[in-house]
């Protein structure tokens, strides 16, 4: 008889709790799923997503073992110590010849955030400093923008808002906080609380909301700008409060006194009496939460936008109270950047972002003559070249490069482009973590353990990175046995005094902790729990810095103690524990401004946000339409679900368009249409919809993977998205992509 076994979801950032029970061949299938009611965030709480797992954990694309590409094309299987010893000399060729800064890391799945701790030693060997992730098509304008005005991470709590706002998000499907679709309906059941939604399409959240600004695509920062000039020009702001809180507002208030608002609203496509009861309504509540996402930040305009976002904070005075916008305490992981991170990308200069290279500038980077072009990547837990835009450009590029090494559990199509495939252990098979503590107030970190052992000739990431640091020589000889010695004989106290002296000595040693940790403190911990050596250090640091914050989660003691506590939590509380507990006015005293204050000025925004007064972009008229490029849908998730069986509806990811656009082109529900942009062209199923507006056609995201066929090759279900996206269109500021705004033009299939 199999037991139910606790760990998480890998679907969203949210990663609810989950337990799940095992059966079929050897118990290593996932047979039903369901909310672990002992999770501190989820609280049972899960989506129908999450149902369908074994999707994942059992999919046909999963690798049993090494593959190296041969010289006529072919994959061939080879042992580990082949292929460890084989990459590490061409990591090294690469780095003798052209320097370790050539060598390029693409990385950090969805929940899968162990990897990134011990991948900053492999690149430390290397001299690797370039890296980036998803969040650099997604979230590096924004994260740009708080930083310059609040210097920490801010998040909502819409478990106490009056007012909840959501702006280019569709949380019934995206999440984005715990329990979301329980507290939609709690905020939607309460006379006396209000949900606006801004969004072009009509999603399920709007139709939950009290107010729905329907906006035309692309507009956003003329309805924002709007909606913060009537704050101004009606003098509907705490002037005390900003006086008292915010730096530098007179600027802002120049600007804003000057918009048109009513102009404004008209580009936008909606009428000015209901943007300002949108105004008034946030104008009287006591809190308002705020929330933006990939409408926005895959948009025109998106990092203006986010700006203008956060200038609503301050004009409602929604910053550090209950139910407003409060600095969250996250733990701080080991990072995979090797020293000071660059501010521009070698190449294209383009602007790095919380170390992340923008992801539309990579292929840019290395398709040319350029003698600091990337020459090599290390792709783990991603896939680019199905993920990101422009997937002709990634396939091109990636044939580019001297070498391309990709660390993963299936075959994805990043995989098909490199050099060698290191297959690795799913999220269920190993421990495991996710490092997204976004929470004000009660804070949550979950250390997943393993619910089933991998299967034969798969390595966990932990290994292979041990593996290549040490074939690579940079460990002083008898360093890990000296170490492992005091900690056998004297205990973690002593380990601890050691590690910090020789790492003070030899500073170069840094990065190279994770994997000292994993060979010396990891085989001492219970349950095979090696891969949470790291974590030791980690909670040792924020024990140091917060005290507070975890005495009013229940730890007791000071310093070390506190931080071994900690630690020990995480390795004995199979659902997570809470860490951190802060009140919101805690917030005040997080901001990473040298004074205390907000920033509200930030020039070059500014300067942008006047030259919204000139219009926007006409459109292209051989592209009419706007194409949102991955929207998320009831089936739609991550690329970890690679076999299309996993979706009970939308099979093949119909292309949604209005029933006014069908009609004029003569589609039907049903039917097939072929959509074009200036990058590609495809086949779509058309689903007429009543949600989308005439000029506005979407696609879902997490379609269009090759899959294996059963018959050695390839099939392939539904539009990738990226082979319709352009690397051309991205933010000016963040080099975020354009993927909600692509000029796209469709016609019958059969004619």
């Amino acid at each position: 008889m199999f037991e139910w076994k606790s760990t998480a979801c890998i679907l969203c950032s949210i990663n609810c709790g989950i337990e799940v029970l095992l059966g079929g061949d050897g118990g290593r299938q996932i047979m039903k799923v369901r909310g672990d009611k002992a999770h501190p965030s989820s609280r049972g709480y899960l989506c129908q997503k999450a149902s369908r797992l074994d999707h994942y954990q059992n999919g046909r694309d999963r690798l049993s073992g090494p593959m190296r590409r041969g010289p006529d094309g072919a994959f061939e299987a080879i042992d580990w110590d082949t292929a460890i010893g084989e990459i590490a000399d061409r990591l090294r060729q690469v780095r003798e010849d052209h320097g370790g800064e050539k060598i390029f890391y693409y990385g950090g799945g969805q929940a899968n955030h162990l990897p990134g701790v011990f991948a900053a030693s492999t690149l430390s060997s290397l001299g690797s400093i370039y890296r980036s992730n998803a969040l650099a098509q997604e979230k590096t304008g924004e994260f740009w923008v708080q930083g310059k005005m609040f210097g920490a991470p801010v998040h909502p709590c819409f478990d106490d808002c009056q007012v909840a706002f959501f702006l280019g998000k569709n949380p019934w499907q995206s999440h984005g906080f715990p329990r979301t679709r329980q507290v939609l309906n709690e905020i939607a059941r309460d006379p006396d609380r209000k949900m606006i939604v801004v969004d072009p399409v009509r999603t399920e959240t709007a139709d939950k909301a009290d107010i729905h600004l329907q906006l035309r695509p692309g507009t956003d920062a003329w309805l924002m700008a709007a909606m913060a000039a009537m704050f101004v020009q009606e003098g509907w702001y705490d002037a005390d409060w900003i006086g008292e809180h915010v730096n530098d507002f007179e600027p802002v208030r120049r600007v804003l006194e000057g918009v048109r608002v009513g102009h404004y609203c008209a580009i936008a496509g909606l009428d000015e009496g209901q943007v300002r009861d949108v105004a008034t309504v946030l104008r009287d509540a006591d809190s308002v939460s705020f929330m933006e996402d990939l409408g926005i930040q895959m948009n025109r305009h998106s990092t203006l936008v986010s700006y203008l976002n956060r200038l609503m904070w301050l004009l409602t005075g929604s910053f550090g109270k209950a139910g407003g916008m409060n600095v969250f305490n996250p733990l701080s992981a080991l990072g995979v950047q090797t020293g000071r991170p660059p501010r521009f990308s070698p190449v294209k200069q383009a602007k790095i972002i919380s170390g992340l290279v923008p992801c539309n500038v990579i292929p840019e980077e290395i398709l040319t003559d350029h003698p600091d072009r990337y020459r090599a990547m290390i792709v783990e837990s991603a896939n680019p070249a199905h993920s990101l835009a422009d997937t002709p450009a990634w396939r091109e590029a990636l044939a580019r490069l001297d070498l391309v090494v990709t660390i993963d559990v299936a075959m994805t199509e990043t995989a098909r482009c490199s050099d060698y495939v290191l297959p690795t252990a799913s999220q269920y098979e190993k421990w495991e973590c996710s490092f997204f503590n976004l929470e004000p107030g009660e804070n949550a970190f979950h250390l997943r353990r393993p619910v089933m052992p991998a299967p034969e000739g798969v390595l966990g990431e932990p290994e292979i990175h041990a593996r290549l640091v040490e074939a690579m020589g940079v460990l002083p000889d008898g360093l890990l046995d000296s170490l492992g010695q005091v900690l056998k004989g004297q205990g973690r106290a002593a380990f601890a005094g050691q590690l910090m002296s020789i790492v003070r000595k030899q500073p170069e040693l840094m990065q190279l902790v994770p994997v000292i940790l994993y060979r010396t403190l990891g085989p001492t911990l219970p349950n095979d729990a090696a891969a949470a050596a790291p974590l030791w250090v980690i909670a040792h640091f924020f024990a140091q810095h917060h005290p507070e914050s975890m005495r009013r989660a229940g730890f007791e003691g000071d310093g070390p103690a506190m931080g071994e506590q900690l630690f020990e939590a995480m390795l004995v509380r199979p659902s997570g524990v809470i860490f951190s507990v802060d009140p919101p006015e805690s917030s005040w005293a997080r901001i990473g401004i040298e004074n205390g204050r907000i920033n509200a000025s930030i020039e070059p925004l500014l300067g942008e946000l006047a030259g919204l007064d000139s219009g926007p972009v006409e459109r292209d008229p051989d592209f009419p339409f706007v194409l949102s490029a991955g929207e998320r849908r009831d089936f739609t998730a991550n690329t970890v679900y690679r076999d299309p069986g996993w979706r009970r509806r939308d099979y093949e990811g119909a292309m949604r368009i209005s029933p006014r656009d069908a009609a004029s082109l003569g589609l039907e529900d049903g039917g097939r249409a072929r959509v074009e942009t200036h990058r590609g062209s495809a086949e779509v199923v058309v689903e007429v919809c009543e949600r989308m507006q005439s000029g506005h056609v979407s696609l879902p995201n997490g379609q269009g993977l090759d899959n294996e066929s059963g018959e050695g090759g390839t099939e392939r279900v539904g539009v990738a998205p990226n082979e319709l996206t352009s690397l051309g269109w991205r933010d000016p500021f963040a080099g975020t992509p354009w993927h909600k705004w692509v000029p796209a033009r469709l016609k019958s299939a059969s004619g």
